[in-house]
């Protein structure tokens, strides 16, 4: 339900700004005596979208390949839709290996094209584009089998409004493909010269790099796939500290929606970065023989190796029984130690979960922010092996300030049990088939999280009354994390938000 509201919230919140550019579609005109619908026409073999935007300014190049799948040769018209203020510095198809250039219609003349598709075809879909520039190409014969390379780049400017950037390049056209398009790759980097804090992609899960406070890069690879949903993204920018922006819609008689993005910088000064505990708990049962535990060996390495100067951590392994580096959360300076100790760590025993988590919490004070990572292959066999035995222990032990981790390896995981034990404790649990690698996922974690500026996080929304917030427990922010907080309020007004 969530993820609809916030589709619905950034389409009504943004409903005012202009959208980028549509998809490319060739328009076949067919042979006489047969009759083609629109998504039966061509066929996109891939589609590569390259995005580049340097302080709101967009460059989209776009690189796409038709192929005809028909028994008949095929000719018409390729169109695509210009975004509001579009400039187009350069288009290209290929035939035959010598360039076809095209032509710019204005508003009115797209149109009478969309309205004689509309007509012909009785699929209404290109409507949506009527206002809008568009560029125009003669589609020279395409014999059957034989494909069509199109290169395509134009610029605009992206407007800013409240510190907020919005870019949309739709992708829903390439739904009139004959044949799921084998590739799709959109590549997105963005350069500003104020801070960047959220930077954020509502339709898609995209890989995310953040270098610095000034760049982002995004990826999306995606292949046998019919798009249906257009490429958006949002990016802010502030040069507070934490930067946070606030969405909202209200229908009349009806209560709203809001959204808030919260960031902090990507790079910190050493004195912001909050000092906090790091606990691993390792399984070391008979079952971890092998290239499990070498993987375990190399996760605790990768944390160890990235404390931060004022961490502390602990290491205590378990099976039949624990075993700890120390009987104290020890500082970083003797990370090298605790090194030492996890290498002449071996796999042997059964599998004590319950004993060797409350012995990890008896270490937590409450005064610091602590991280406990809880890597585990098996089922609870020793000791309390009941899972709402375990929990409730857990519950019971368990002070406010810990965040549990939980990473599960192989197909023999109590998967309830470290689903419910990290979402009880504000934490995310990760899941490693055999054959993968449990040092990456580890080490992709805590690259995230080793950095944190905010803990125990609040929000007072002053005299709005709210509810329905997700998530109801707020995170941790962490340097070049962000939050995103989904929620519905009654009546609307002026007031201060305080985080």
């Amino acid at each position: 339900m969530w993820k609809y509201i916030l589709l619905m919230l950034f389409a009504v919140s943004v409903g005012l700004m202009s959208p980028a550019g549509a998809d490319g579609i060739i328009i076949v005109d067919p042979p006489p005596g047969v009759d083609v619908r629109l998504d039966q026409s061509l066929a996109i073999k891939y589609h590569h979208v390259d995005i580049q935007i340097k302080d709101q300014v967009a460059t989209t190049r776009v690189d796409q390949v038709f192929v005809n799948d028909n028994p008949w040769t095929a000719e018409g018209t390729y169109i695509f839709p210009l975004p509001q203020g579009a400039a187009v510095s350069d288009f290209v198809m290929w035939v035959d290996g010598k360039a076809v250039h095209g032509e710019i219609l204005e508003a009115d003349e797209a149109r009478t094209i969309y309205d004689d598709v509309v007509r012909r075809m009785k699929d209404p879909a290109l409507l949506e584009y009527v206002g809008r520039k568009a560029l125009k190409a003669s589609v020279f014969p395409i014999p059957p089998g034989e494909e069509r390379k199109i290169e395509l780049e134009y610029s605009q400017i992206l407007p800013v409004e409240n510190g907020l950037v919005h870019y949309i390049y739709p992708l829903s056209t390439e739904r009139f493909s004959s044949r799921p398009l084998e590739e799709l790759v959109v590549r997105a980097e963005i350069e500003s010269s104020e801070p960047l804090k959220a930077v954020y992609s509502s339709r898609h899960e995209v890989s995310i790099d953040r270098e610095d406070d000034y760049h982002a890069l995004l990826g999306l690879e995606q292949s046998d796939v019919l798009p249906d949903r257009d490429f958006e993204l949002f990016y802010t920018i502030s040069t507070e500290k934490v930067g946070l922006n606030l969405l909202s819609y209200k229908e009349v008689g009806q209560d709203g929606f809001f959204l808030i993005l919260a960031a902090p910088n990507v790079q910190v000064d050493e004195e912001e970065i909050v000092a906090r505990d790091v606990i691993l708990v390792l399984d070391t049962s008979g079952s971890m023989n092998g290239d499990k535990m070498d993987q375990a060996r190399e996760a605790a390495r990768f944390v160890l190796d990235h404390l931060n100067p004022l961490d502390r951590f602990a290491i205590i392994s378990f099976a039949s029984t624990t075993r700890s580096f120390s009987p104290r959360l020890e500082p970083v300076s003797k990370k090298n130690q605790g090194m030492e100790f996890v290498d002449r760590l071996e796999a042997m025993g059964s599998t004590d979960i319950n004993r060797a988590v409350i012995e990890a919490l008896g270490l937590v004070e409450e005064d610091r922010p602590t991280t406990l990572i809880f890597l585990t292959d098996g089922l609870a066999t020793e000791g309390v092996t009941e899972t709402g035995a375990i929990l409730d222990n857990v519950d019971r032990e368990a002070p406010d300030n810990v965040r549990i981790f939980s990473f599960g390896v192989g197909d023999d995981v109590d998967t309830d049990l470290l689903d419910q034990i990290s979402l009880d404790h504000s934490g995310a649990s990760t899941y490693v088939r055999p054959g993968d690698q449990i040092d990456e996922e580890v080490s992709a974690f805590y690259s995230k999280v080793k950095t944190p500026v905010l803990s125990d996080l609040t929000i007072d929304y002053g005299d709005i009354v709210v509810d329905q917030v997700y998530p109801q427990e707020i995170p941790d922010l962490f340097a070049g994390s962000q939050l995103i907080l989904l929620g519905r309020y009654r009546e609307g007004g002026p007031s201060q938000i305080t985080l």
